[in-house]
């Protein structure tokens, strides 16, 4: 690029409240259209809203999570536009007062860390969904998301790459999933971005003409958008033609935006302070409530893996990719005494099985004690790693003891010297083979006799002492060949 990017972003975060902002209406995706509406969120003529607190309390979590400043008087206000899917005739958002201004999230940049500034955060009730019907040429309209509680996050411009733009939007999405304040499923439309974005020559202070591509609901696709917008700006300036300030529309299967109408000017909403509702006093008690619900979120937990528990950086971004995998994994730790072997069965078995589960659940499927538990057994030797497995396995998805599943399961290591000798002394009989590669010097046979002499004892015998009896029966064997 011969010219700097420089975007900012709007993610729309919608709150995870059993109902909608302003009236009693089930929140929940997925219902058949317009069956959770009422008078209210369709806008009928008389009647009026009611704050949902629990969203207020969501948006101040956001905010605090975000390192905002709360403002102790804040009020609603009507943005008056005319949309299908927006039935009032006008929006209930937010304009000079909202609840969270001032704040930052910081991303890593090539192993430096950097600053993005957070312009303000603000309560807003979400739109409807038109769907559109190419055959019919037409569109109809579903009011259930009309009045869904929402929160809109303002960047400054400070992201100087797609790249920057997809990690800070990334980090947004952790510290929502973190605190709780949102499911963040992007499949569902309850995470979305407004990519803005302009070039200007290296040096200069004043920002050039920008876009805005709308409705974003991917990572990916808001650095593609981003990567492909940048592209098409540089060609029109190097063409020698000039950026128009426009809206335009992402086509993420064709990798193309479209111009959706030009915005010459900021619109003229008309902003007036929501007559319907009172202007919310947050007193410090409320505020001191509402921070200590705040749990640990994930930038701090990767700093106390890596300097605290000597786990890699790489393996501290896994375990902290959700809060459940990070919970998982502090109380395994705290159990088994051991944060490395609990790392390492994480990411080994738990996430594995996860990816394996059906749909999108976050629940790894057993809690941090009892897989510190499995974890212990095998450090003290008591169980094999084989055995660890299969318990793990067999406790997956229940309530049930493992100490009482290993006795019943007769997983439990058994020392009978006799039995390893017997077990070791008919795999070398049963394999000549593998005795002449170990006499020719090679040591991949010596792991292919103690896998057999393992199996032979149903994977039950101390690994160690299954070694040793093998290498001390070859070097006889050895001997005596020799």
């Amino acid at each position: 690029m011969n010219h700097e990017i420089v975007i900012g972003l709007e993610i729309h975060s919608e709150l995870r409240t059993r109902s909608k902002v302003f009236c009693g209406c089930a929140n929940e995706y997925g219902a058949e259209p317009n069956t959770r509406t009422c008078p209210v969120c369709l806008g009928m003529p008389g009647t009026l809203p009611v704050l949902n607190r629990q969203a207020v309390d969501f948006a101040v979590k956001a905010g605090l999570a975000m390192n905002c400043t709360i403002s102790g008087f804040s009020k609603m206000d009507r943005k008056n536009y005319f949309y299908p899917d927006m039935c009032k005739a006008y929006q209930i958002s937010q304009f000079d007062l909202p609840f969270c201004r001032d704040g930052y999230v910081d991303i890593e940049v090539d192993g430096q860390t950097k600053r993005i500034g957070i312009e303000r955060i603000h309560l807003e009730e979400d739109a409807g969904k038109l769907n559109h019907d190419p055959y019919a040429q037409g569109s109809l309209v579903d009011y259930n998301r009309c009045g869904v509680p929402l929160i809109e996050i303002v960047s400054r411009p400070d992201m100087r790459s797609p790249e920057e733009a997809r990690l800070f939007m990334e980090a947004v999405k952790e510290i929502l999933e973190y605190t709780g304040v949102s499911d963040c499923k992007m499949q569902e439309g309850s995470l979305r971005a407004d990519v803005n974005l302009s070039l200007r020559p290296f040096g200069q202070e004043k920002l050039g003409t920008r876009t805005e591509m709308k409705n974003l609901n991917s990572l990916r696709a808001v650095q593609r958008a981003a990567v492909t917008e940048a592209e098409r700006q540089e060609a029109l300036i190097t063409a020698g033609k000039t950026i128009t300030q426009e809206t335009r529309r992402w086509d993420d299967n064709k990798g193309e935006s479209f111009s959706m109408r030009s915005k010459e000017e900021a619109m003229d909403y008309r902003y007036f302070p929501e007559p319907d509702l009172v202007p919310v006093v947050m007193d410090e008690g409320w505020l001191a409530r509402i921070r200590e619900s705040i749990p640990e979120l994930p930038q701090a937990r990767r700093a106390k893996y890596v300097q605290e528990m000597g786990i890699p950086a790489y393996d501290a971004g896994l375990l902290t990719g959700t809060i459940q995998i990070a919970d998982l994994f502090e109380q395994a730790a705290m159990t088994c005494g051991n944060p490395k072997s609990a790392s390492n069965w994480i990411m080994g078995e738990i996430l594995r099985q996860m990816k394996e589960q059906e749909g999108d659940s976050l629940d790894p499927g057993i809690d941090g004690i009892r897989l510190g538990s499995i974890i212990g057994l095998v450090e003290r030797g008591e169980i094999t790693q084989a055995s660890g497995k299969k318990l793990l396995e067999a406790v997956m998805g229940t309530d049930a003891d493992p100490v009482v599943l290993v006795e019943r399961m007769n997983l439990r290591i058994q020392r009978d010297e006799g039995a390893v000798i017997d077990a070791v002394v008919l795999v070398m009989k049963n394999n000549p083979q593998a005795i002449a590669d170990f006499q020719a010097g090679k040591g991949k046979a010596v792991g292919f006799l103690m896998g057999q002499a393992m199996g032979l004892l149903k994977g039950k015998a101390d690994p160690g002492q299954v070694k040793s009896v093998l290498e001390a029966k070859l070097k006889e064997f050895d001997g005596g060949a020799s």
